[in-house]
């Protein structure tokens, strides 16, 4: 597929379980430049229930910029992204704040607060939105999530304590501990060695089923790319170009898409 209208229904992949036609969030032409430069350019993009959906594109090419808006972040200058129903730029600060715990943001950097044991990083999330937990249902919820991530003996540890691989599982732990139904990984990755990265791509695959989530995956990484991705779409000049299973979308002749994958799969 080559053309931005081929976007809004891309096909999935046949091996998966995912349901036909409900897409939870749909993205159509958006449009976002700082100062003179244009970052998207018409961006149009849907993500169906149950999938994880890879976004890729080189450094500075907008993919994080569209995960922040997609949370009200940043605002688009124009085009509509609809969550869950509701358009995003028409939400009100009660209605983001709402819709922000049915979308689990996953920072690139893990996003952890350094004065805070793995405990307490886990706690502040779930106390400062649901006042009404008792301390025997913290203390379940940030073990089940701690569980879930392989690391329940870090509960006590300090985050300057943990390595790379840790902090970024710590970061996905305190995302999941809210069950959101939407999770949005930034760079997952990023700045982590092989077997890492072997790790955390299975820890992706492992919440979509443990969690049943659906998730956009954004990412420069095509080893991450084809072992997560139900679908893949990549961003060239501020628009989706090519979107298809991992397979459908590096067979392409286009230069750019050969040139991608030249310079960073390795097989």
């Amino acid at each position: 597929m080559t053309t931005n209208d081929s976007i809004a229904k891309m096909p999935r992949k046949e091996s998966t379980n995912i349901p036909d036609g409900e897409a939870l969030i749909t993205i159509r032409d958006l449009k976002i430049a700082f100062g003179d430069f244009e970052v998207l350019r018409g961006a149009d993009l849907d993500l169906y229930k149950g999938e994880n959906l890879v976004v890729l594109g080189r450094s500075g090419t907008g993919k994080s910029v569209l995960i922040k808006i997609l949370v009200g972040l940043l605002k688009a200058d124009s085009g509509s992204i609809t969550a869950f129903g509701q358009r995003v730029e028409e939400m009100s600060k009660k209605e983001l704040d709402e819709l922000r715990l049915k979308i689990g943001f996953s920072f690139q950097n893990s996003a952890l607060y350094d004065s805070m044991t793995v405990r307490e990083n886990l706690e502040f999330p779930l106390v400062r939105n649901q006042r009404n937990l008792g301390r025997s249902e913290i203390d379940a919820a940030v073990e089940e999530a701690l569980d879930n991530v392989g690391l329940s003996q870090t509960i006590n540890q300090m985050p300057s304590e943990l390595s790379g691989g840790q902090r970024k599982r710590i970061g996905i732990a305190r995302t999941l501990i809210l069950k959101p139904e939407v999770m949005l990984y930034d760079e997952p990755t990023a700045g982590l060695d092989p077997i890492t990265c072997i790790e955390i791509n299975n820890l992706i695959n492992e919440v979509k089923e443990r969690y049943n989530t659906s998730s956009i995956v954004i990412t420069h990484d095509l080893t991450c790319a084809k072992t997560v991705g139900d679908r893949v779409a990549i961003l060239f000049d501020g628009k989706f170009g090519h979107a298809g299973t991992f397979d459908e979308v590096f067979s392409s002749k286009d230069e750019r898409v050969q040139q991608f994958y030249h310079y960073n799969f390795v097989e």
